[in-house]
């Protein structure tokens, strides 16, 4: 098993100060260690038990299409605001740098009742938070979340009410 931890960079004062940016994508540049990941995010039950997989904009991308591929189930987006066409639902959230939004297409999932959302990385749970009451409110079952990595002292997982499952905790 690869160790992940080394592929990690961290980037002080980005995108404002008093941030520390964890950037994953060191570990697309290891095709063995990229594979490796997906795999095991795969296995994840949150990720089994869905009919469909919610990426959030723009990290949860690179990590939920392979795993969609993967096991051969579809996956929609949700995205930041300005960058679906359509009818959207939206809702709002907090950053621990702003405000923000994120949007699905309605029609996008109108044909699936249960969701796993996959994103990069759980910080604050700002993100992961909208995006289980954004499907939620639409009478979605959310399976789980499903993310590479967890700032485990920021403490998400007790905002959140749904399952959380990382494969790196940072």
């Amino acid at each position: 098993m690869k160790d992940f931890q080394e592929l990690i960079s961290s980037y002080r004062n980005f995108p404002r100060k008093g941030i520390v940016f964890k950037d994953l994508l060191g570990i697309l540049k290891d095709p063995d260690a990229f594979k490796e990941l997906i795999y095991m995010m795969s296995e994840d039950e949150v990720i089994k038990n869905c009919d469909a997989i919610a990426c959030i904009d723009a990290r949860g991308f690179i990590f939920g299409s392979p795993i969609a591929f993967n096991i051969g189930k579809p996956m929609v987006v949700l995205r930041k605001p300005g960058k679906l066409p359509g009818e959207l639902i939206t809702a709002d959230y907090e950053l621990e740098y702003g405000k923000n939004s994120l949007s699905i297409q309605k029609s996008s999932i109108e044909k699936f009742s249960s969701f796993a959302i996959v994103d990069d990385l759980l910080a604050t749970g700002g993100t992961a938070n909208c995006a289980y009451s954004l499907l939620s409110k639409l009478g979605k079952e959310v399976t789980g979340l499903s993310v590479v990595a967890e700032l485990r002292n920021l403490n998400a997982r007790q905002i959140l009410e749904m399952e959380v499952v990382s494969q790196i905790e940072l």
